[in-house]
């Protein structure tokens, strides 16, 4: 088996035996459910077990069996990690205790003091807390930019810029990025990184479009449950991976055994519920479309959306994020959060089950209002993460909340 940056063995990427013309050519879901899911050699078991074990007891001094202390390597980790780069074609992946965790790892690594960011303006309000207040203070400075617009992103790159921060499609209103034209941007030395949360490595793989590093927080699609929490960040350079997985370690940024086996678990099912997350979502973008209580509806899906054919050129879906406006304004967009009784109220996204939330206040509260004003973010703007439930109840239920917000806006105006 190959060792990671500490000499610790990580499982091999294939079954034992099986031809490597055989395994270059297996599907996305085989190679979920297969990739580093060996039984285990000790007793057999067909799924990997949960090492809830702090230390590793050793041979002797210096001498053990791959593992000695589960902050540097935990052979459940090391399972996901193995699992989590064959879906985006890496050679390496590192897997953190959160996804900001593995946000700070995918950049703090190898940034230093004079370093400059250049990054999407439209990204997930954690991130620009990160960017805009956490690496300040390390001398460590960012300039968001409109990343749709190349020249715009040329401009800012300077010669001490190291890193440019990419998130497509965009939190929360789902633009997207021309990955491959961003990374033919790059100047020697500097780092392409693309935050692939929305798309999964399902529907995207920035690393075959000229990106140097992806991230994801792995507490959305890939673990698909609302029920742990985790990030991982993968590359093909090994100098890059050395750094994160040094850092990692360092830092103390891990994911548990129980958090690796959730994400493990969650993404063997990856393939079946982005179909019908894609499917459900765009169900639900051309029901919104409809509506006259919505005046414009954010879905990379659609025909309507002003970059789809690039989402149809880059990614093979469009995933199952559908932000929208309501016409009406902030009272009716919030009169229709609380409204809905299938699309629970609540931060996050990428389960099996429906979310609704108010990014002004929820995903990006940490954003200053004068900022999310310049940026589009409103308080008449609505996120849903649309689950695997039955479309038709799904639209049932979006139906009956944008009918009472219309009732209850309509009272609130009267009074």
């Amino acid at each position: 088996m190959p060792n990671d940056a500490f000499g610790h063995p990580q499982p091999n990427s294939r079954t034992e035996g099986a031809p490597e013309a055989a395994v270059a050519t297996r599907g996305f879901a085989t190679r979920a459910i297969r990739t580093g899911q060996d039984p285990d050699r000790t007793t057999g078991a067909t799924i990997v077990p949960v090492y809830q074990t702090a230390t590793f007891t050793q041979d002797a001094v210096g001498v053990h069996k791959g593992f000695d202390y589960s902050r540097s390597g935990n052979p459940t980790r090391s399972a996901l990690e193995a699992q989590l780069a064959d879906l985006e074609s890496a050679k390496f992946a590192v897997a953190y205790g959160s996804g900001m965790a593995a946000a700070n790892g995918a950049s703090f690594s190898f940034l230093r003091a004079g370093d400059h960011i250049v990054a999407t303006k439209d990204l997930y309000g954690g991130t620009h807390r990160l960017f805009a207040n956490v690496f300040p203070r390390y001398g460590i400075t960012t300039t968001f930019v409109e990343m749709c617009d190349l020249e715009e992103t040329r401009a800012a790159i300077r010669d001490n810029t190291k890193l440019i921060w990419v998130e497509t499609p965009t939190n929360p209103l789902l633009k997207i990025i021309d990955i491959a034209a961003i990374a033919a941007l790059k100047r020697p030395g500097q780092i392409v990184a693309v935050d692939n949360t929305f798309a999964t490595p399902y529907w995207q793989n920035p690393l075959a479009l000229g990106a140097d590093v992806v991230m994801h927080s792995t507490t959305k699609y890939l673990g698909g449950h609302s029920d742990v929490i985790g990030g991982v960040v993968m590359t093909n350079d090994a100098d890059l991976h050395q750094q994160f997985a040094y850092q990692q370690n360092a830092v103390g940024a891990v994911p548990g055994p129980w958090d690796a086996y959730l994400v493990i678990r969650g993404s063997k099912t990856l393939a079946l519920r982005m179909r019908e997350h894609e499917r459900n979502a765009h169900a639900v973008a051309a029901f919104l479309e409809s509506r006259d209580d919505v005046s414009v509806v954010y879905y990379p899906g659609l025909a309507s959306h002003q970059h789809h054919e690039l989402a149809k050129k880059q990614m093979r879906g469009f995933g199952g994020i559908v932000s929208f406006r309501h016409r009406a304004g902030a009272d009716a967009a919030l009169a229709f959060a609380k409204s809905t009784e299938l699309f629970n109220l609540a931060t996050s996204l990428g389960g099996v089950e429906s979310l609704v939330c108010s990014p002004w206040t929820m995903t990006h509260g940490s954003v200053p209002p004068e900022q999310k004003i310049a940026l589009g973010i409103g308080q008449d703007l609505v996120r849903l993460s649309v689950g695997i439930e039955d479309a038709p109840d799904l639209i049932a239920d979006l139906t009956q909340a944008l009918d009472r917000a219309r009732v209850s806006t309509k009272v609130f105006a009267s009074v």
